[in-house]
């Protein structure tokens, strides 16, 4: 009896090892380009790479894919260059790897992108009403990466006033006096760059009172048009009552005299009622 013989081809898989991330080693400033590389080896077929911002897939990674000389799997690499923001600064970059042997997301890996930006400065005041006599502070914001190493207070158009101190990012005022009013610079400098704020002072009288805020208006002038309303609808109310009850009114009014036959017959009358052929009417005031 002949021998039967067959073949089978086995394909054999390579898992893709987790993804290299590089590219992250130094802080990029606001408005540059930096380049980022994602790679990983051991798979078969070759894996492909995918760039991810957060949650958000990025396209144009450049994608590259070698045979490994001494194992019959590939090595795939990718790169990827964004022009950075200051809102890039903090954010996660994702390389995942897509094989047929991996789940969605199974191997990847995950770094922060670190940008430097200029300050963008911004002045908060102490208090909303500065009064005179009180003591009051003016702080200066950066809003940087890093944060600012120097700060300048200067008043437009003039010094800054004998009571008026500036440390740092703050300016003190020991007690604020009518002439203090004016505008104020803060001017702040971190080393990539500088930026110019501006507060305008201006001192109320020691008597003054807070004004009540948008939400206290708001809930006034709901408060009021809710009364309005209803008052409306009483006096609508009201007046269909009178026009549907001013006959009986009239009735009662007209039984209640001393000539009570008399009151009926004018009554009668006034509805359009005849006797004898002549139309009487009488009324009664």
């Amino acid at each position: 009896m002949p021998v039967r013989t067959a073949r089978a081809t086995v394909t054999v898989l390579g898992v893709p090892s987790k993804p290299h991330l590089s590219g992250f080693e130094n802080p990029v400033k606001e408005g540059d380009s930096v380049t980022l590389f994602c790679s990983s080896t051991g798979s078969k077929p070759p894996a492909q790479l995918r760039w991810y911002r957060e949650d958000q897939e990025l396209p144009g990674g450049q994608e590259k894919v070698e045979s490994d000389p001494d194992n019959p799997t590939y090595k795939v690499s990718s790169e990827l260059t964004l022009e950075v923001s200051r809102s890039d600064n903090n954010a996660f970059i994702t390389c995942a790897v897509d094989h047929a042997t991996l789940t969605s997301g199974n191997k990847k890996s995950v770094q922060a992108l670190r940008v430097e930006y200029s300050p963008n400065v911004q002045i908060l005041p102490s208090s909303d009403l500065p009064r005179e006599g009180e003591r009051f502070n003016l702080q200066c914001l950066g809003n940087s990466n890093p944060e600012p190493t120097s700060y300048i207070w200067q008043k437009k158009d003039g010094a800054l006033p004998p009571l008026a101190k500036s440390d740092g990012a703050f300016l003190h005022f020991e007690m604020l006096n009518k002439s203090d009013n004016g505008v104020y610079l803060c001017l702040a400098d971190n080393g990539i760059g500088s930026s110019q704020g501006e507060y305008i002072l201006l001192v109320q009288d020691p008597t003054a009172m807070s004004s009540p805020s948008g939400v206290d208006h708001a809930v006034i002038g709901g408060v009021v048009a809710v009364i309005v309303f209803i008052l409306l609808c009483l006096l609508i109310i009201f007046g269909r009552y009178l026009i549907r009850h001013k006959g009986t009114y009239l009735t009662h009014e007209a039984k209640g005299s001393d000539d009570a036959p008399d009151a009926d017959t004018a009554i009668i009358n006034a509805e359009g009622g005849t006797s004898g052929g002549e139309d009487k009417k009488e009324y009664f005031i």
